[in-house]
C-alpha cells in the first residue's frame, strides 16, 4: 500500500520580484527569468501581481486567453515558453481600467497564488512597484522564500529600490540579490556604448549594504521588441539571452543550497 502512494509534490517556493518604482524593466526581468529556468529544466509560474498594469500576457505571447477554474480554483494559462501564468490581465477587458481599493488587490494576489499550479515548484511573483497594500499581503499571507530586487543605475531608482529592500528586509524574507537593468546602451550604428542612466550604481548599492549582485541586463532595442512581440529575449540566443541565463543560473544556484528556505 505505501509503494502505490503518489510521491509527494515538490515543494513549491514563492520567489518576489520587487522594484521601489515603476518603468525599471522588472516585468521584462520577470518574464525572461522565468523563460531562463524553463530552459534549465526548471518547473517555473509566473505570478502577475502588477494589478493595475499586468503585462505579463503580452510578454509570454498568451494575451486574450482566459484561466479555467476547477474546484474553485484558477487553472493557470500556459504559455508557449514552458511557463505558466496568471495575471489580472487574463481576468479583465483589454484596456479596461481596474480601479480597486487595497483589501480588493490583496484578495486578487490570493487567488492567483492560491491556483492549480501543478508541479511548478518555483513562483516568480511580478510585484507592482512600491511598498503599498499588494506587497504588504504579500510578505503577511504568503511569505516569499526569497525576493530580487530590481534598479536602473540611477540614484532616484536606487533610494525606491532601497525601500523596498527594507520591506522585506523588515518582513524576514531573505533578499537573493539586486539586477541592475538599463546599463549600457549600444549605438545601433556605431557601436560605442553610452549611459544614459549611469553604470554601476546598483553594484556600488551591493557593496555598500551586503546585498549579492546578481548582474545587469542591457538597455537594448531588441529586448523591448522582444517583449513587445510576445517572444522572450531568453528563448533565443545571443549575449542579452545570456545576461538573463546568469542570473537565472544564481538563482538557480540559490535554490539548491543547502540553507535556502524550504516551502512551507
Amino acid at each position: 500500500m505505501i509503494a502505490d502512494r503518489a510521491p509527494a509534490p515538490p515543494p513549491r517556493r514563492i520567489i518576489a520580484i520587487g522594484s521601489g518604482k515603476g518603468g525599471v524593466g522588472k516585468s521584462t526581468l520577470t518574464a525572461n527569468l522565468a523563460v531562463a529556468l524553463a530552459r534549465m529544466g526548471r518547473k517555473v509560474g509566473v505570478v502577475d501581481a502588477d494589478i493595475y498594469g499586468p503585462s505579463q500576457p503580452t510578454i509570454l505571447a498568451n494575451k486574450g486567453e482566459r484561466p479555467q477554474a476547477e474546484d474553485g480554483k484558477l487553472i493557470p494559462v500556459p504559455s508557449k515558453w514552458g511557463v505558466s501564468v496568471l495575471s489580472m490581465g487574463h481576468l479583465v477587458e483589454p484596456g479596461k481600467a481596474i480601479a480597486w481599493r487595497g483589501p480588493m488587490a490583496g484578495n486578487a494576489l490570493g487567488q492567483l497564488i492560491d491556483a492549480h499550479w501543478g508541479d511548478a515548484e518555483v513562483l516568480l511573483v511580478d510585484l507592482p512597484p512600491g511598498t503599498g497594500d499588494v506587497q504588504l499581503s504579500m510578505l503577511q499571507k504568503h511569505k516569499p522564500a526569497g525576493a530580487i530586487i530590481v534598479s536602473t543605475p540611477q540614484d532616484l531608482s536606487l533610494i525606491d529600490a532601497q525601500r523596498a529592500a527594507n520591506l522585506f528586509e523588515t518582513g524576514k524574507v531573505p533578499l537573493i540579490g539586486l539586477v541592475e537593468n538599463m546599463a549600457g546602451y549600444a549605438c545601433p550604428h556605431c557601436g560605442e556604448i553610452s549611459d544614459p542612466f549611469g553604470r554601476g550604481g546598483v553594484e556600488d548599492a551591493s557593496e555598500a549594504t551586503g546585498i549579492p549582485f546578481l548582474g545587469r541586463i542591457p538597455l537594448a532595442i531588441d529586448i523591448r521588441e522582444d517583449s513587445d512581440a510576445g517572444t522572450p529575449t531568453a528563448a533565443q540566443g545571443g549575449p542579452q539571452a545570456e545576461a538573463f541565463a546568469a542570473i537565472a543560473r544564481s538563482l538557480s544556484d540559490w535554490l539548491d543550497a543547502p540553507l535556502a528556505p524550504e516551502a512551507a
